[in-house]
């Protein structure tokens, strides 16, 4: 998951490069003459990466945007206070400051995803970070998971 602006900057770097290394990895295993199949084999792991890649700068262009996922059974807390801080438009510093902490906390906090804080701490940066969470409760008769 990108967490910053530097972070976001440096994976479009690494994509267009990635880009760029994939054609030219392509014409030299078509001229070694492999076939279409050998081709595709030894370009997978190469365009697995550079798929992932892609897909984390999008998110991080959603979440930029407002466009969060849903949150199921406090689960994903952890990335839905990392997403409203990109949202916001706020450094880890920023942040760290709005808390009264040192940014280093703030740091560790989203790289293990906010994993077990209290309640009452996720809600201090939701406040803090002008967020509003709505809540549905649903309960699911014995048996059935969801």
């Amino acid at each position: 998951m990108i967490r910053s602006e530097v972070e976001y900057r440096e994976s479009v770097r690494r994509l267009k490069e990635q880009n760029q290394l994939l054609g030219e990895q392509k014409k030299k295993l078509e001229g070694m003459g492999l076939g279409p199949g050998e081709v595709k084999r030894a370009m997978d792991p190469l365009e697995s990466f550079r798929e992932q890649l892609a897909e984390e700068i999008d998110s991080y262009d959603r979440l930029k945007r407002g466009e969060f996922g849903e949150v199921r059974n406090l689960r994903g807390i952890g990335q839905l206070l990392i997403a409203a801080r990109i949202f916001r438009g706020l450094s880890q510093r920023d942040l760290a400051e709005r808390l009264g902490v040192h940014e280093s906390q703030v740091s560790r906090d989203e790289r293990n995803e906010y994993h077990n804080i209290t309640l009452e701490r996720a809600a201090r940066i939701l406040d803090v970070l002008d967020v509003d969470v709505s809540s549905h409760v649903e309960a699911v008769p014995a048996g059935v998971s969801m």
